[in-house]
């Protein structure tokens, strides 16, 4: 350093003057997150060229270490002892956050914490630890070297009214009062300690006392993950649900018609006492639109009685619950984006029937979550408008979409993690989930074409009653929210849909039941 200094041009007498006049800190902060350590590899070509430099004499990739080290990384605790070891100060972790899913950021918090409790008891002068940031953070993903928009929730998410309090704000409220959090999300490893972290062929390195855990049923004290319910296993929603809590820790078992029928109150009591969930995430039901108007007790069935059953035992066996509504409460003669309060009134029979199972879960189930959303569109199933474009326009074909319809499409990845973060937050009552953009059928049509690289001239624009559509739409019915818009722009969706979709002719996954 000394060479490098006077290389600058700083005379050796200034830099004498603080060797004679040393002024070590009373207390030092630490500011360490999961991606800090960083592994350096020569091997450039198992890396992206974004993470080749090097120092002016030796090339090589700078990628984080826990991307690429099969033991994983040293972690916090670890960290801290060595800093302790060396400077003997007492200090401060300064920032302890994560941008990720609200149930990675209360597992990392949990680790931080938890780990300078145990050195502060081995004698480690760990004075304090902060939740960094209170407010969440734009674009610190890059570190504002861009300016995207891109948020980060922290203690409280910005995207309401007011600041909302998360999950993170609850943990703080208890252990700041000497009380312990538990929230079943901490049953699990935090990705960093799993084994899908890994983006790069795995280098071994010896480092005592660290181990890696893939995401597991059993947890470090041999006790079972609690777990969550999803009901739909055979629907797309359920599918993605179970897809993304494998990708978040989360445990939860996958139950089709047959292992729990949502509107037998036999069934769901029977399913709930050998389960033992935390929460249940209701995504099955009666989908079909049109054919509602001609099975209405079937509908009314699978879409009013068994969200109101599962609402009542929910409630008594104190048990979280999420069930889902639709855009077509409504009768489209508002001509704004639609929120939360606005009052219902259905066109269709399948409107009905949710409109009816949103008063039924509020009046059983008060601290029910009911999310209600609009068409949705994802990259893991082969029935959604998104795939239907690309079929047709990729055939060459015509594709026919109402000009008339105002709609706010829904990303089906988007929708699944702000619902669990927004379950994990412990928040109730009706809240839209709609990626931002309205759009007419036909619009969206013409940018699904256009991503695709298609002509889109194939999207015939016409009516809607030309379609044959047996059901009433409302001519009106995009989502907007008071209180928070969660989801990104439907562009970037757009952009995301393209990127993660399987190509066409592949299976469908259909998860039964995943391990968390």
């Amino acid at each position: 350093m000394w060479d490098y200094l006077t290389w600058l041009g700083i005379p050796e007498e200034e830099l004498t003057w603080f060797t004679e006049n040393p002024g070590a800190p009373d207390i030092a902060g630490i500011n360490h997150y999961v991606t800090s350590e960083r592994f350096l590899d020569d091997r450039l070509n198992r890396y992206p060229a974004s993470s080749h430099g090097g120092n002016g004499r030796h090339v090589y990739a700078d990628v984080e270490a826990v991307r690429v080290c099969s033991e994983g990384v040293a972690g916090p605790k670890a960290i801290m002892k060595e800093f302790w070891t060396r400077y003997e100060l007492p200090f401060a972790i300064t920032e302890a956050h994560l941008g990720c899913t609200r149930d990675e950021q209360l597992r990392w918090f949990n680790e931080v914490w938890t780990a300078a409790n145990e050195l502060r008891a081995e004698g480690v002068a760990v004075e304090a630890v902060t939740a960094w940031s209170a407010f969440g953070a734009f674009d610190w993903n890059n570190l504002l070297t861009a300016s995207n928009g891109s948020y980060e929730a922290g203690i409280f998410d910005l995207r309401a009214p007011s600041p909302r309090p998360t999950a993170l704000a609850k943990m703080l409220q208890a252990i700041t009062a000497g009380a312990e959090y538990d929230h079943p999300s901490l049953d699990a490893s935090g990705w960093w300690h799993r084994f899908d972290r890994l983006s790069y062929p795995p280098v071994t390195r010896r480092i005592e006392g660290i181990t890696t855990a893939s995401v597991r049923r059993v947890n470090k004290q041999g006790n079972s993950s609690r777990a969550l319910l999803i009901a739909g296993a055979n629907g797309t929603l359920g599918s993605a649900f179970a897809r993304t809590c494998e990708k978040r820790g989360l445990a939860y078992y996958l139950l089709s018609r047959q292992e729990m029928d949502i509107a037998d109150q036999a069934s769901v009591a029977g399913a709930l006492d050998r389960y033992e969930p935390w929460a249940i995430v209701n995504a099955a039901g009666f989908v079909r639109v049109d054919d509602a108007e001609g099975e209405i007790e079937k509908c009314m069935r699978e879409n009013t009685d068994g969200p109101e059953i599962l609402a009542r035992n929910c409630s008594e066996k104190g048990i979280s619950l999420v069930t889902f509504s639709s855009d077509l409460v409504f009768d489209g003669e508002k001509k704004e984006p639609y929120l939360e309060s606005d009052p219902t009134a259905p066109l269709s029979v399948y409107g009905k029937s949710k409109a009816e199972a949103e008063a039924r879960v509020e009046a059983s189930c008060p601290d029910a979550l009911i999310i209600r959303t609009s068409a949705f569109f994802g990259p893991w199933d082969d029935f959604n408008f998104a795939d239907s474009v690309l079929r047709s326009v990729t055939n060459g074909d015509l594709f026919h979409a109402a000009d008339d319809v105002t709609i706010s499409p829904t990303y089906v990845p988007d929708l699944v993690n702000a619902t669990l973060d927004l379950l994990i937050d412990e928040e109730h009552g009706i809240w839209h989930l709609a990626n931002d953009g309205q759009v007419t059928w036909a619009e969206f049509a013409r940018r699904i074409a256009q991503h695709g690289g298609f002509d889109e001239r194939l999207i015939n624009s016409c009516a809607n009653e030309s379609l044959g559509l047996v059901a009433r739409r409302p001519r009106f019915a995009a989502l907007s929210s008071e209180r928070g818009n969660l989801l990104p722009p439907l562009e970037q969706a757009l952009n995301f849909y393209f990127r993660e979709r399987k190509p066409f002719g592949g299976k469908t996954n259909r998860m039964r039941v995943g391990n968390g």
